[in-house]
C-alpha cells in the first residue's frame, strides 16, 4: 500500500513539473492559438455543427429562445428523465421544459436536430443599471452540416410559429377596450384588458346549420390563408358584417368566431375616440390574430346613408367620404357640449386604408339592427367581406337550444310536438334570446318547458297574424280612401269644367 502512494505521488510530480515546463516553453497566447487550430481541424473533418442560443441577447431577451423553451415543452420525443413544470400568467395549463444540462431529440421533415438546454454561472459583475442573471442560460443545437440551409430556412419559422400557436393555446384569451377620453395606462397603451370568458362555441350557437358551416369554413380558410394573401398582394385581413334584430345572438356570434380561432377581442367604443388620429393610434396598438369589433354602429355614430340623406333634402347630397360624424352630449338648447367628432373617411381608412395594414391577420366585425341606415361605402367589399344576417329564430336553430338548456335531442321529442314546433316557429318570429328565456324559467321540468314555448310560439303566432291582418286592412282602407279622393277630385274638377263652359257660353251670347 505504500508503494502505492509513493508512485502515486511521484506521478502527481512529474505532472506539476511537466505543467510547469509547459506553461515556461508555450506561453498563454500560443496555447489559445493552439487549441483554436486544433477545433477549427476538428470542425473541419465534423459532419456536424452546432448553434449557441442564449436567453439573453446584449441586454435584451432573445425571442428564440423562449420560442426553443415553449416548442420543446410540446414535443414528443423527449429523452430527458428530468424536467420542469411551469404555468405561465393567464395560462391554462401546464407546460413542461428541459432541466439544466438535458439534452432532447427532435426531428423536422426527416432531418433529426440535438438540443441540449447549458446553465453555467456568470462572473461577478460590476455596477450596472440593468443587472443580469446570476445564471446564464441557452440551448445549444446539433445538426449534420448537410442539412445547415434548411434547418436555418424552415426549421427555425417552423419553431416561431409552433410557440405561437402554443402560447395563445395555454393563455386565457383577453377582452380589450378602449380607455375613457383616450388616456393611456403606465405602459403607454390605451386598452384596458380582462380575461375572456365567454363560453359561446359554434356548437352551442342558435342559427342555421349551414350558415354556421359556411361561416366556419370561411375563418378557417382565413386563418390558414398566409401564403394565399401574400401571393395575391392583399393585406391579411377579412370584414364581417352582422346585422339583424336585437336579440338574435350577435355577440354570442362574436364569441364563437373568438373561442374557434383563439383570437383575442378589441371592442372599439367610437364615443371615446376624439380624432382620425386617436383612432389609428388604437389600431397600431392592436396584437395580430385579433378580432376588433363595433357593436351598434349605428347607434355609437351618426352614420347615416348618404345617398336617403339626399333624397329627402331634394336628390342631392355630397358624395364626398369626409362628411362629419358628431358624437357627443347635446344640451336641451341643442348644441353640443364636449362633442368628439371623427370623420367617415377615418373610419373607412381604419378599415380599408393604409393603416388597416400595420398589422396582420386581422378581423373586422361590425353590428347593426338597422343595416339600411350604414352608408354604402362602409359595406362593399373589402371592408365588410361577408354579410351576416341573423334572423329570428328557426326550426334548425330551435332544436339547438332544446339540446344546450333541456338536453333533449331531436329524436327523444314526441313527432307530433315537433310538427306543431315547426309549423309555428317561422309565423312566431322570436328571438333565440326570447326562447332561451322561455327554457331557463322551467329548465327544472324540462316537459314544462317545451309545452310553454309552444304555448309561446303559439300565442306570438296569432298575435302576428292579428297585426297582418290589421296591417292588410288599414292598406286596404287608406286605397279606398284615396280611391275615394280621386273620385272626388274627378268629379269636382268635371264640375269645374262644366261650370266653365257654360260660362263661356253665356259670355259668348252676351257679346252677339
Amino acid at each position: 500500500m505504500m508503494e502505492f502512494w509513493t508512485s502515486m505521488a511521484s506521478i502527481m510530480g512529474i505532472f506539476a513539473f511537466s505543467q510547469t515546463l509547459l506553461h515556461t516553453v508555450f506561453p498563454p497566447e500560443l496555447r489559445f492559438a493552439s487549441i483554436k487550430l486544433l477545433n477549427k481541424i476538428f470542425n473541419w473533418f465534423s459532419s456536424y455543427c452546432y448553434f449557441d442560443i442564449t436567453e439573453i441577447d446584449g441586454v435584451n431577451t432573445n425571442e428564440l429562445y423562449n420560442a426553443v423553451q415553449l416548442y420543446l415543452s410540446s414535443s414528443a420525443s423527449i429523452t430527458g428523465t428530468r424536467l420542469s413544470l411551469t404555468r405561465a400568467l393567464n395560462s391554462t395549463s401546464f407546460t413542461f421544459g428541459l432541466s439544466n444540462n438535458d439534452c432532447i431529440i427532435d426531428t423536422f421533415n426527416g432531418v433529426t436536430a440535438w438540443w441540449e438546454h447549458f446553465v453555467t454561472q456568470r462572473q461577478s459583475q460590476t455596477f450596472s443599471w440593468r443587472p443580469l442573471p446570476d445564471e446564464k442560460r441557452g440551448f445549444t443545437l446539433k445538426i449534420e452540416k448537410k442539412n445547415k440551409n434548411m434547418i436555418l430556412s424552415s426549421y427555425l419559422d417552423f419553431i416561431m410559429d409552433k410557440a405561437n400557436e402554443i402560447r395563445r393555446k395555454n393563455q386565457d384569451r383577453l377582452l380589450y377596450t378602449n380607455s375613457r377620453g383616450g388616456s393611456l395606462d403606465s405602459r403607454g397603451n390605451p386598452w384596458e384588458s380582462v380575461p375572456f370568458k365567454h363560453p359561446s362555441t359554434f356548437d352551442t350557437l342558435a342559427m342555421d346549420p349551414v350558415k354556421k358551416l359556411e361561416l366556419m369554413a370561411d375563418l378557417k380558410d382565413f386563418a390558414d390563408g398566409q401564403l394565399f394573401y401574400q401571393k395575391t398582394g392583399r393585406a391579411w385581413k377579412r370584414g364581417y358584417l352582422l346585422y339583424g334584430p336585437p336579440g338574435t345572438g350577435k355577440s354570442s356570434m362574436i364569441a364563437a368566431m373568438a373561442n374557434y380561432l383563439g383570437y383575442d377581442i378589441y371592442d372599439l367604443e367610437l364615443t371615446e375616440v376624439n380624432t382620425n388620429s386617436e383612432l389609428r393610434k388604437l389600431l397600431m396598438k392592436t396584437t395580430s390574430k385579433s378580432i376588433i369589433v363595433i357593436e351598434d354602429i349605428d347607434c355609437s355614430i351618426s352614420l347615416n346613408n348618404r345617398k336617403k340623406s339626399g333624397a329627402r333634402s331634394g336628390g342631392h347630397y355630397d358624395s364626398s367620404p369626409n362628411d362629419r360624424m358628431r358624437i357627443g352630449s347635446i344640451s336641451p338648447m341643442g348644441e353640443e357640449h364636449g362633442a368628439n367628432s371623427i370623420t367617415l373617411s377615418g373610419l373607412l381608412n381604419f378599415t380599408d386604408g393604409l393603416w388597416s395594414c400595420c398589422g396582420s391577420e386581422r378581423i373586422f366585425v361590425f353590428t347593426t339592427n338597422h343595416i339600411e341606415k350604414l352608408d354604402p361605402a362602409l359595406l362593399r367589399c373589402g371592408r365588410m367581406d361577408m354579410h351576416i344576417f341573423m334572423s329570428f329564430c328557426s326550426y334548425q336553430a330551435l332544436l339547438i337550444l332544446f339540446k344546450n338548456y333541456l338536453g333533449f335531442e331531436k329524436h327523444e321529442l314526441e313527432a307530433e310536438l315537433l310538427k306543431e314546433f315547426e309549423s309555428v316557429i317561422d309565423k312566431a318570429q322570436m328571438t333565440p334570446a326570447d326562447i332561451s328565456e322561455v327554457l331557463i324559467k322551467n329548465r327544472r321540468d324540462k316537459h314544462k318547458a317545451v309545452l310553454e314555448l309552444l304555448g309561446a310560439l303559439k300565442s306570438r303566432a296569432m298575435k302576428n297574424s292579428m297585426i297582418v291582418i290589421q296591417d292588410v286592412e288599414e292598406q286596404e282602407k287608406r286605397a279606398l280612401e284615396m280611391t275615394t279622393t280621386e273620385e272626388e277630385e274627378e268629379e269636382e274638377e268635371e264640375e269645374n269644367c262644366n261650370d266653365a263652359l257654360l260660362e263661356a257660353c253665356s259670355n259668348q251670347e252676351k257679346m252677339n
